[in-house]
């Protein structure tokens, strides 16, 4: 068990990406992660795009960058709804600015975004948001997975293999 030690935030909002939530969820936790699933808004679980519900952890006004090795943003359509909460977009760069594993996917760049901390950085994400990440000062690349330092992004549920690659990598390093 590669991350035997290591905790792991996974976001959740409503209409999360189901794959992109639960892909990385399990496969953290089968390399020993102690995996949080943290919410934005006091909910007690929140519905995926398909109404599939992920039950919360704990929410992010309650925990700090801090207490992880790293924060997974899955995709969908609650990402937009995510950076509306103060809290988890403060974890987001705070993560990031405290060189923890910040990984993204899909429309999850939105955001890294929100959290200031695409300035000079390659990523990736779902092609719809790459004016918005070109905008906010990313290098964008056409790729299944980028690994910029601390910060891992990738483009849809076709990359998650790569995706969880990445984290599993740069966390069994860190």
């Amino acid at each position: 068990m590669k991350l035997a030690g290591k905790r792991i935030a996974i976001l959740a909002e409503n209409m999360y990406q189901e794959m992109e939530l639960w892909v990385p969820y399990y496969r953290l936790k089968e390399e020993g992660a102690e995996v949080k699933v943290v919410g934005a808004a006091g909910a007690k679980s929140y519905a995926s795009k398909h109404g599939y519900p992920v039950n919360v952890d704990v929410q992010a006004d309650q925990v700090k960058a801090v207490e992880f090795d790293a924060v997974i943003v899955p995709g969908g359509y609650a990402p937009d709804v995510m950076r509306r909460h103060p809290a988890m977009v403060a974890l987001v760069r705070e993560a990031a600015q405290q060189g923890k594993v910040v990984a993204a996917i899909c429309h999850a760049g939105w955001m890294l975004v929100s959290a200031g901390i695409l300035k000079g950085r390659k990523a990736t994400s779902f092609f719809s948001i790459k004016d918005d990440l070109v905008a906010a000062g990313a290098d964008w690349v056409d790729a299944e997975v980028v690994v910029d330092g601390n910060l891992i992004t990738s483009r849809r549920p076709d990359d998650l293999p790569a995706f969880c690659r990445a984290i599993v990598a740069a966390l069994s390093k860190a």
